[in-house]
């Protein structure tokens, strides 16, 4: 509905605009307005009308909420606090004046682009080619119109690099707003380090009227700073890892996961963005998941999402492992549990099947429930003898 009518105003206001009577005047006096989530922003229309017989001019919307709106006779100033996306949409302004009416359009952009940038891997070695991803957090719009992502060199744009795939996904949602994350990844070419070079990572937000951008610095390193893990040299391509997002059902707990354990191989190297994973196993009162990668030095990971909320487990995070306990009582809730790795923004999700943790019933349970019962079956047994004794 919102659309059609937004067709019509353009017609309509050519023709109304061109009453002998009076006119309108918007500050800002764009067509379309960019306001930041959680922002403040001021429409104010104003009317010339030279017939004194009962000017008006007020603010209206089009199936959107209109915001605060102060009028008189001459203006209409519409504000609108702590923006949220809800709010986007196009306001008129319409005014009286004598026996013209005229009308003017504006509409509002609200956006999202905080300085959340990270780069996966964090350093590049030099002469090798090698993948890098740019991911950024928490942005809306997400479309390549709006929002762009490139490597620079210097000031320029590095040549000769490949770009591989854009990702947008959705952030775990911390209110009523939905952000989103854009990943972009490259392949870059050999990189030639006579001197020092370090790479940036630049996100752009561009928008009507306004042009931001953030930075972040990618060093390459003339050979690793520590030494690389072995690669064993099999044929086989190294599998994929367990715990995805695209994951319906965790599989069986892998051996040795327990809060102590070092885990698998490693499944990467310096030459492409790392992920996490999430492993499971039994313990004292419950499960244990642990959430880990296995990455260069200088990666985090931490818990993103649970089934109840963060809040109703134990949680202990130390640099590129972080676990979390589920207990007995807790974990026959079906739902998703999720981890983010930082930098890069990789996420890993379980989803954890209620009967994994509902059959297994601590043993102790079992032992008191089976010692209640032969109890009381003996004491059912004593008084039936008693009472069925013939009499003498």
């Amino acid at each position: 509905m919102e659309q059609g009518l937004a067709l019509l105003f353009p017609v309509f206001l050519g023709l109304l605009q061109r009453a002998q009577g009076g006119s309108l005047e918007m500050e800002p006096p764009d067509s379309v307005v960019a306001v930041s989530l959680g922002g403040s922003q001021q429409l104010t229309c104003r009317l010339a009308c030279a017939d004194p017989r009962n000017p008006m001019v007020q603010w209206r919307g089009l199936d959107t909420s209109l915001g605060t709106v102060r009028s008189d006779a001459h203006s209409s100033v519409l504000s609108v606090h702590n923006a949220s996306l809800s709010e986007a949409g196009t306001r008129v302004c319409v005014g009286s004046c004598g026996t013209d009416t005229l009308l003017r359009t504006v509409k509002l952009l609200v956006f999202a682009f905080p300085d959340q940038l990270t780069v996966s891997p964090v350093t590049l070695v030099a002469r090798r080619d090698q993948e890098v991803a740019c991911t950024a957090h928490n942005v809306t719009p997400a479309n390549p119109e709006a929002l762009s992502l490139s490597l620079l060199l210097g000031d320029q744009e590095l040549e000769g690099v490949q770009a591989l795939d854009w990702d947008v996904e959705e952030e775990p949602q911390q209110g009523e707003d939905q952000l989103l994350r854009v990943t972009q990844r490259w392949l870059l070419p050999p990189l030639e380090t006579p001197t020092p070079l370090t790479l940036h990572c630049r996100a752009t937000m561009n928008l009507p009227g306004l042009r931001l951008s953030h930075q972040r610095a990618i060093p390459v390193l003339h050979s690793l700073t520590s030494p690389e893990p072995p690669v064993e040299t099999s044929p086989e391509a190294t599998p994929e890892l367990s715990s995805t997002s695209s994951s319906r059902s965790p599989g069986p707990p892998p051996r040795n996961s327990s809060s102590g354990s070092p885990g698998p191989p490693p499944g990467n190297s310096s030459n492409r963005p790392c992920r996490p994973e999430i492993h499971q196993s039994p313990a004292a009162g419950g499960l244990e998941l642990l959430c880990q990668a296995l990455c260069d030095p200088g990666v985090a990971v931490g818990w993103t999402q649970a089934p109840g909320g963060l809040e109703a487990y134990q949680r202990r995070e130390a640099g590129a492992q972080a676990w979390l306990s589920v207990p007995w009582a807790g974990c026959c809730s079906e739902g998703w549990f999720q981890c983010r790795l930082d930098p890069g923004g990789q996420m890993a999700s379980l989803y954890l099947v209620p009967e994994i943790c509902c059959q297994t019933t601590p043993p102790a349970l079992w032992t008191g429930s089976l010692v209640l019962g032969l109890l009381f079956l003996g004491f059912l047994a004593h008084r039936l003898r008693k009472h069925c004794r013939p009499a003498q």
